[in-house]
Parts: C-alpha cells; structure tokens; sequence
C-alpha cells in the first residue's frame, strides 16, 4: 500500500541525501540546457540545429537505455551513480573550455552532447530505480513526486541564473558552474548506506531484457499509458528545444527571455511535483493523468498561438504542470505495479519511451520548422497532442479502469 503521509520519504537519510544533492547538480544541468541552447542559436540562427543537437543528447538513449536498464538491475546502483555523476563532469568542462577560447562549433556541441547523453542513458534508469531501494514500495510514490520536485525546481532556478549569467559573464561560465554542481551530488551518494542491492546469477542481457518485455506485455493500462509518453516525447516535447527561436524571433527578448520561458515551464513542473508529494498518492490515477495530458495538450496549442508574453509565461506553466503531474503519476504507477527484481528493466523501457524517442520528435519538429516555420509547427504539434491525450481520456475519464 502506498504511503499518504506528506514528504514522508524526506524522512530516509539516503533519501535526503540524495535529494539535497540532486538540487544543486540539476540546477547546473537546466543552465547548461539553456547556455547550450542559446549557443547553437548565436552559432546558426537555426531551428534546424536546435533540433539537431537536442537529438544528438538523446539518441544515445534510444539506442543504449535498454541496455543500462539491465545494468541497473545487475550491478550495486548507488556505485553506478557515483561512475555516472562523475563522467558528466567531463563534457561541461570540455565545452566550457571551447566556449571561453571562442572556438566552440555546433557540432563540438553536439558531439559533447551526444556523449553525456550516453551516459544519462545508463544513469536515468539506474536512478529512477535506485528510488524504490532508498524508501521502499510504501513511499515510492511520494519519493517520485519528491525527485520531480527538485527537477522542477532546478529548472526554475538553473535557467533563470542561466539567463544572467549569459548577459553578464558569458555563456561558457554556466558550462563551468555546470561541472562544479556534480560534486554535491557525488558527495551525497558518497554519504549513503544503501548501495543498491547486487543479483546473482546472469541469464544473459537478451534474455534478461525479455523478462521485462514479457512483464510489460501482460500489463494493457502500462502499455496505454507509455503509447501516450510516446506520442508527447515524438510531437510534444521537441517545442522545449525551440524556445530561443521564440525568445528570439516571436517575443524579442533575447537570453534573458529564453531563461523567463524555460523558467515558467518550471514554475508549472515544480508546482505539479509538490502538489503530488503533498498529497502523498494519487487515489485514480487513471483520471488524473486523462485531466493532466489533456491540460498539457491544450496549453502548448495556445502557446504556439500567442503573441504576447505573459499570456505565452502562463500558457507554458500549464504545459510544465501537465506534463510533470501525467509523467510523476505514470512512472509511481508503473514502479508499485513492477516486481522488485524486474525494476531497472522496465524503468528502462519507461526511460526509452520518455527520452530515447525525443531524438526522432527534435529532428523531425526541427527540420519542418525549418520550412514550415517555428510556430504553425508548434501548433500543428498541439493539435496532435490534443488528438492523443483526448483518445487516452476518452478510455480512462468516465467509465474506464480506474487504477
């Protein structure tokens, strides 16, 4: 039975820990999102590139997160994190470096973020599923909301620091504030009692990967539920990678705006992962995810419409809350529903579905931005969510399963 008790999964040491640890390292992550952004834009004044360098960063995730899951599951997970938190150090120092030198191509950019990107494809679900090891089955749901949380609040901090300190520093010293942030993290895992429990025995990776597969095929509402992760991670999120050509080109408001945009995103997140912890769970997730893909549909559609830039800051807060209240209640669904022996597996196919399909929606969204412009594209992109997300209530919001 899931705990309803608020934040009660603040109150496991480890998970503190981690937690404190995360926030500081994620804030570094989000300014590094936006420096990156913002520095493929000077360098091309191109959706297109945009769209290509978000793809570089996640296709690694389409083609090695299976892969991580099942090393997830095999090896102590609190060890891998330490060896992953520490790797990512390296491409933000080599970018920051190239970036302070004035050397910095937009394919340096992509490459370094191709790497990183490999690494988060082992990290993502190692950590996803290091979750449930730190607080148990009974506070998972609470330790996820948590985790989004300080996600979401990063990226409410991370890129509005971002934004200053492009305009008065330069855009290279987020890439070197970046590196640093990872050593709170890696001091916080370092701190840990847990390590992650170790499986004996190997059947093999394709096998092993099997056994999750074979899991997820006997669970229809899993399967709904990720076909709409799918749709939004192929149509709806690759709009995150066109912000600066709005920042830029709809509102005129340069690096500054571009942080106030991805900001307000977080604002919406943040608000969304707290309301989940402080509720503890959530009774029909089935109707609250109907209620949260539909607000997020919706809100990216009127954004892509408007012109004005508090109407577009509120539109786009109500995307950040509806994508973070159906992805929060989705991945605690899936991680009660899935054996303890089986949960790196399937929290790598989630993390495939999530992330490893962003690479196809960014170089397509980009590259019809590119001909057909940057807003009918977004729109056209809305509309489609709108059209998914209305199936998926359709099934779900009245009479459906309610789980």
């Amino acid at each position: 039975m899931a705990n309803t008790e608020r934040f009660s999964a603040l109150s496991f040491r480890d998970f503190r820990l981690f937690w404190f640890g995360q926030l500081v390292s994620l804030s570094g992550t989000w300014m590094q999102s936006v420096a990156q952004g913002w520095l493929v834009y000077s360098l091309t004044k191109s959706p297109f590139y945009l769209g290509m360098v978000a793809a570089a960063s996640a296709f690694p995730i389409l083609l090695f997160t299976l892969l991580g899951g099942v090393i997830a599951d095999r090896f102590p997970k609190r060890n891998l994190l330490l060896v992953t938190q520490a790797m990512s150090i390296v491409p933000a120092l080599i970018l920051g470096t190239l970036t302070s030198m004035g050397i910095a191509t937009v394919w340096h950019v992509a490459l370094l973020a191709f790497v990183l990107g490999t690494i988060n494809a082992i990290d993502i679900p190692t950590r996803q599923s290091f979750l449930a090891e730190m607080v148990g089955k009974g506070h998972i749901v609470n330790a996820i909301a948590m985790n989004s949380a300080a996600f979401n609040g990063a990226r409410i901090v991370g890129p509005m620091i971002a934004g200053l300190a492009i305009s008065y520093l330069g855009i290279s010293a987020c890439f070197f504030l970046n590196a640093a942030s990872f050593v709170a993290v890696i001091a916080a895992l370092a701190s840990m009692q847990t390590k992650g429990e170790v499986r004996i025995g190997s059947k093999g990776v394709l096998s092993e990967f099997m056994e999750g597969i074979a899991f997820l095929r006997g669970s229809r509402e899993i399967i709904h539920v990720i076909v709409l992760i799918a749709v939004f991670s192929l149509v709806g999120l690759p709009y995150i990678s066109l912000l600066p050509v709005f920042a830029a080109e709809v509102f005129h408001k340069g690096a500054e705006g571009f942080g106030y945009l991805v900001g307000a995103s977080g604002i919406g997140a943040l608000t969304a992962a707290l309301g989940i912890a402080a509720r503890g769970d959530i009774k029909n997730k089935a109707r609250f995810m109907s209620l949260a893909g539909l607000c997020f549909s919706t809100a990216l559609f009127i954004f892509s419409l408007s012109k004005i830039f508090i109407l577009s800051l509120i539109s786009i807060m109500f995307c950040g809350w509806g994508m973070v209240s159906y992805l929060a209640t989705a991945n605690s669904y899936i991680q009660v529903s899935v054996p303890d022996e089986l949960r790196g597996r399937v929290m790598s196919v989630y993390s495939f579905v999530f992330l490893g399909t962003v690479p196809i929606g960014n170089s397509i969204i980009g590259a019809i931005a590119e001909r057909a412009g940057t807003t009918h594209t977004v729109t056209a992109a809305g509309a489609l969510c709108i059209i998914a997300s209305g199936i998926f209530a359709k099934k779900y919001l009245r009479k459906g399963p309610r789980f």
